[in-house]
């Protein structure tokens, strides 16, 4: 069984959207930049241009996962009570990997 590309993207974005709200519950003020970010996803192992890291955070604030403020020129996420609600595993998005269960 062969993982074709599309699907391959897919779970990559999941991978990295689930990173992004994780690197933001982190937070005190639950909010970090997009440079902040681009950093804790590529320790993650995605390493990625940063207009691939602002289209996931575009689609997370599409889905409320995140709001977005544009002080400047750097995006700045804040995570909603939808984001820390996937990452506390109360309802899930679409889209977003499933966080494993803290045993």
């Amino acid at each position: 069984m062969s993982l074709d590309k599309s699907r391959f993207a897919q779970i990559v974005n999941e991978d990295a959207r689930l990173n992004i709200l994780e690197a933001l519950n982190m937070q005190p003020s639950g909010q970090l930049n997009e440079t902040l970010l681009d950093a804790a996803l590529q320790r993650c192992g995605h390493n990625r241009s940063r207009e691939w890291v602002r289209q996931q955070l575009k689609w997370l604030a599409e889905m409320g996962a995140v709001t977005l403020d544009e002080p400047g020129n750097v995006l700045v996420a804040t995570l909603t009570r939808a984001g820390l609600d996937h990452i506390e595993r109360k309802a899930f998005l679409d889209g977003v990997k499933i966080p494993r269960p803290e045993f």
